[in-house]
């Protein structure tokens, strides 16, 4: 996993509340393999596309200004409705590397870290204020410092977040399940020494 120390880039605000998983990515979606490389555009697929696959020149992330933007700053209530491992891969695999909201669903904050999305949960006038900016400078960028803990908008004001010491620790070393599980290597290999000792019918 790509470690999250600190991340600049063009912020897209995303004003709907209550966005849901299937809006994030569609059920007849979730089949697809990532290994097709696709799944970045299957983000907000319905939202961004027509039926013909030709994009829908209304949908924010369609403007020119807002195609690179790899921060999504949403509203409340984000990522809600039902738990799909798709709706983070797509989030990913599109690029965005943070996501500003008021609330979003804790399932959807549990995958944001264990991939190495930073989930950033701030009041809701502070992301107001966010969004409000980035729509009066489309293009705009938004820096996150994980290792500070804040967020600075367009203007230059600090946003300060909360975040728990595992999880800034997992982003910040770039440590998934997997990740975390190898620094016990050591340990785990002693142990299984051990065991195999006492057991040795196990090796046979």
């Amino acid at each position: 996993m790509e470690p999250f120390k600190s991340f600049t880039a063009v912020a897209v605000p995303f004003d709907m509340d209550n966005v849901d998983t299937d809006q994030i990515i569609p059920a007849r979606l979730m089949r697809k393999s990532r290994r097709d490389d696709l799944h970045g555009t299957y983000l907000f697929r319905d939202l961004r596309f027509n039926e013909d696959g030709s994009e829908k020149p209304e949908f924010i992330l369609n403007h020119p200004e807002f195609r690179k933007a790899r921060i999504i700053v949403g509203a409340k209530n984000y990522a809600c409705g039902s738990m799909r491992i798709g709706a983070i891969y797509t989030h990913y695999d599109y690029g965005i590397r943070a996501v500003i909201v008021e609330t979003m669903s804790d399932t959807f904050y549990r995958n944001c870290v264990k991939i190495g999305i930073l989930p950033v949960r701030l009041d809701g006038a502070a992301v107001a204020g966010l969004r409000a900016q980035l729509h009066q400078r489309p293009g705009a960028t938004i820096s996150a410092d994980l290792e500070l803990q804040s967020v600075t908008g367009p203007d230059g004001s600090e946003h300060h977040f909360e975040i728990n010491a595992f999880d800034k620790r997992c982003l910040i070393k770039g440590l998934n399940h997997i990740g975390l599980t190898l620094e016990r290597v050591t340990e785990i290999t002693t142990f299984e020494d051990r065991y195999y000792q006492k057991m040795t019918w196990l090796r046979q």
